[in-house]
């Protein structure tokens, strides 16, 4: 048993810092010994958990959409509007974007041209698939005008969301993300939902912003 947990410590270890190089200098920029290095590990170490430096981008992959699959069904089950679920989803991936290497070289990865192995599906298209639930909700819920395109919204959505975060990287601090998703939300609030809901998502946003504030 304690075995097995030193050898989930150290496979954790390894992707942490290979996220993080990942992050930093890009996956192509970064090679297993680097990783090696930083994770100060053996090699031996390393190729016991990961043959190749694809393995270990795909398990970084794996990780995002585990989080992303997680947060959004914890939104669900806590009889938030769907509106305010995604809301809230965006600002958790905000959040944990900002405290976590895993998850902004996930984006970093979806971004370059890395592609997950099946079964599992590009970040992309699962955000997207999520999106448009929560979406489809908002309109049944009318906190969404009913004559939108969904599938146009959601994709636009995504963009917004991601764009924010990969032109943020290479201009601001990570830790300015949660404003950016704070501004994303009242362009999108005031084009998506009727006048008479619009102060309480108003509102909703500058509080999910307030709460990622560092103390």
């Amino acid at each position: 048993m304690a075995r097995q947990l030193r050898a989930e410590q150290t496979r954790s270890t390894i992707i942490t810092a290979a996220a993080d190089l990942f992050d930093r200098r890009g996956y192509e920029s970064t090679s297993l010994s680097d990783i090696v290095e930083h994770a100060q590990v053996t090699k031996g170490a390393l190729y016991f958990h990961f043959a190749a430096k694809e393995d270990l981008a795909h398990a970084i992959l794996e990780l995002q959409s585990h989080t992303a699959r997680r947060l959004a069904a914890e939104t669900d089950h806590r009889g938030h509007t769907s509106l305010e679920a995604l809301m809230r989803l965006t600002f958790g991936i905000t959040r944990m974007s900002v405290e976590d290497p895993v998850l902004r070289a996930g984006l970093r990865l979806a971004t370059g041209g890395i592609r997950p192995r099946p079964p599992l599906s590009h970040p992309f298209t699962e955000w997207l698939d999520i999106v448009t639930a929560r979406l489809v909700g908002a309109v049944k819920e009318s906190d969404v005008h009913p004559d939108i395109d969904i599938d146009v919204v959601a994709h636009s959505l995504v963009c917004f969301f991601v764009g924010t975060r990969v032109v943020g990287r290479s201009r601001e601090p990570v830790a300015r993300q949660p404003r950016r998703t704070a501004e994303m939300w009242n362009i999108l609030i005031r084009g998506l939902v009727p006048v008479t809901r619009r102060a309480r998502y108003l509102s909703l946003a500058a509080r999910l912003e307030r709460e990622l504030a560092p103390v």
